[in-house]
Parts: structure tokens; C-alpha cells; sequence
């Protein structure tokens, strides 16, 4: 198997990521819960933790708690 190879430098892709087509989906992309968008469970999810941390901001004079090591 022979073919040509394509070598992009860094420069190329990093500008390539701010590009609009890239943060557009393919038109005919399936709606797959959990593979092509979020699941509903993770939006559910992410609902609380922006309502607990808008909560937590609420309140300065608490500390923060942190997970134990």
C-alpha cells in the first residue's frame, strides 16, 4: 500500500480550531444521546451544578470545601 502522506505543522492547526467550520457539526450528523450530543442525564447534571455553584457565590463569607486526599 502506497500513498501520500499529509503533514500539517502546528501553526496550520491551531488555526484550523478557531475556525467556524469546525465548531459546526456536519449537517447529517444522527442526534446520538451520550456519542454526538449530551446525554439528557448529563444536562440534568450540569442544571445542578450551576444552580449549586450560582448558590455558592451567593454566599462569600463560607470557605470552599475541598475533597479530602
Amino acid at each position: 500500500l502506497a500513498g501520500t502522506r499529509i503533514i500539517y505543522d502546528h501553526k496550520f492547526l491551531l488555526e484550523c480550531k478557531n475556525s467556524p467550520v469546525a465548531r459546526t457539526p456536519p449537517c447529517c450528523l444522527p442526534q446520538i444521546p451520550g456519542v454526538t450530543s449530551l446525554a439528557q442525564s448529563s444536562l440534568v447534571k450540569l442544571e445542578e451544578l450551576k444552580e449549586q455553584n450560582e448558590s455558592e457565590e451567593a454566599m462569600p463569607g463560607e470557605q470552599p470545601r475541598h475533597a479530602a486526599r
